[in-house]
């Protein structure tokens, strides 16, 4: 990549460490990331904001994680630390954030009852987080009104314009709870069983936790079907009566949910484009089924 020189050499300037070796991190779409290990053995993650919009936005989404980090340390989450920031990429050549390093790995595969319990009450953990005076921002929609559009991929187009009908009615009224606002099993690290770390804090928002469970939610149901979906949501106890939290994750995967799959397939996982298509389509139709 190129400027990795310049980033490792601002890392290792941050860090107080001479950088030995940069392995990038796979699983994600929206940064590079890189695990860094020092001559003495010690490690540490490097995030670098190189696609946009991602780098235009780079002071305030990194601004906002390295807090977030600072504010998560006197809670039970298990949130990386924040070493060092370089929000417009001056020195690093990218909008940077060097963090510690936290155990454990992504578990794509699994879908046991007993994980999609740890998710959810890991969920819950985060939730429950009071941020006082530091409250971030309000939410923000990723289903803004020009992703409203039917896709040509559609099998059912009259749900589509349901949705979009319901969207279109506005929000209901809800308690405002701490989010992660990207939470989801691409940024949840196990070990031995158990959630060993929460990662990827740049979307922090207040909002309706039914938000962060949609969320986690639709990602389930096109890395393991509709049914996995329903079990966390059960899980987290909640379910869809209120359809609206949920519609407006599934919305805003458009026009295409591919761009989550290519990640997984890079990862050895078999979601093609097609079928991810019509996982979130059936997630759709699940949730307006069962809102009546």
């Amino acid at each position: 990549m190129v400027g990795l020189a310049r980033a490792t050499g601002w890392a290792e300037r941050v860090w107080g460490r001479p950088v030995t070796t940069a392995t990038p991190l796979r699983g994600g779409w929206t940064s590079t990331m890189l695990r860094l290990t020092a001559a003495d053995g010690e490690q540490a993650v490097l995030r670098l904001l190189t696609r946009q919009p991602w780098r235009h936005h780079g002071s305030a989404l990194l601004g906002r994680e390295s807090e977030v980090h600072t504010l998560l340390a006197r809670t039970s989450v298990p949130s990386p630390r924040s070493l060092g920031v370089d929000p417009t990429g001056e020195l690093a050549g990218h909008p940077a954030h060097l963090m510690t390093h936290l155990p454990g790995a992504l578990e794509l595969r699994a879908c046991t009852d007993e994980l999609l319990a740890s998710l959810a009450g890991t969920l819950h953990d985060i939730h429950a987080v009071d941020p006082g005076p530091d409250r971030p921002r309000e939410y923000e929609s990723w289903a803004s009104p020009a992703k409203r559009v039917v896709p040509p991929w559609a099998a059912r187009p009259g749900r589509w314009r349901e949705a979009f009908a319901r969207l279109d009615a506005g929000p209901p009224a809800y308690q405002g709870r701490f989010l992660h606002r990207d939470f989801h099993l691409g940024n949840v690290l196990w070990r031995d069983g158990c959630v060993s770390g929460v990662v990827d804090w740049v979307e922090t928002s207040w909002g309706p936790a039914a938000l962060d469970v949609a969320h986690a939610a639709t990602y389930l149901a096109l890395l393991h079907g509709g049914d996995a979906a329903e079990r966390f949501t059960t899980a987290y106890g909640q379910d869809d009566h209120e359809p609206y939290w949920a519609l407006l994750d599934v919305v805003g995967y458009l026009p295409d949910p591919t761009k989550v799959a290519t990640p997984w397939r890079e990862l050895g996982i078999d979601v093609g484009d097609d079928l991810a298509r019509r996982r979130l389509e059936d997630r759709l139709e699940r949730v307006l089924s069962r809102a009546g």
